[in-house]
């Protein structure tokens, strides 16, 4: 087992579950809510499995690498210049073609990269 720290970069759509996966996986409360730009700057947060120490990271929403909004220049910027170890995705399974660009733009990067599918009872919901 390594003592490395793998840090983790929850990317995704303003409104695609970051910030309850965040708050799950680490066990804190950031806020949450039903509207974009609740996360507006990047939080960290830790967690212990396996032996593996994880630094997560809850990245503001963003639509694309190309950014216009102070939200979406800082998560660009740590997918691009922090090179994260990993960046997990999380994609809304409710509206999948919103979140398709980004994912693109991600899997073109020379980083691991990890596609989540969210909500899915809200697309069950819409009989998606």
């Amino acid at each position: 087992m390594s003592s490395k720290v793998i840090t983790v970069a929850l990317a995704g759509n303003p409104n695609s579950g970051k910030s309850t996966i965040f708050n799950n996986l680490t066990g804190t409360r950031q806020k949450v809510g039903n509207w974009p730009g609740v996360t507006v700057e990047k939080k960290e947060g830790h967690l212990t499995a396996d032996g593996y120490h994880l630094t997560i990271v809850d990245l503001p929403g963003t639509y694309s690498l190309t950014a216009y909004s102070l939200e979406e220049i800082v998560a660009r910027n740590f997918i691009l210049d922090e090179k994260p170890d990993v960046v997990v995705d999380i994609l809304d399974c409710s509206n999948l073609e919103r979140n398709l660009y980004l994912a693109t733009q991600l899997s073109e990067l020379d980083t691991k990269v990890i596609f989540v599918l969210n909500m899915a009872d809200i697309a069950e919901e819409r009989g998606i």
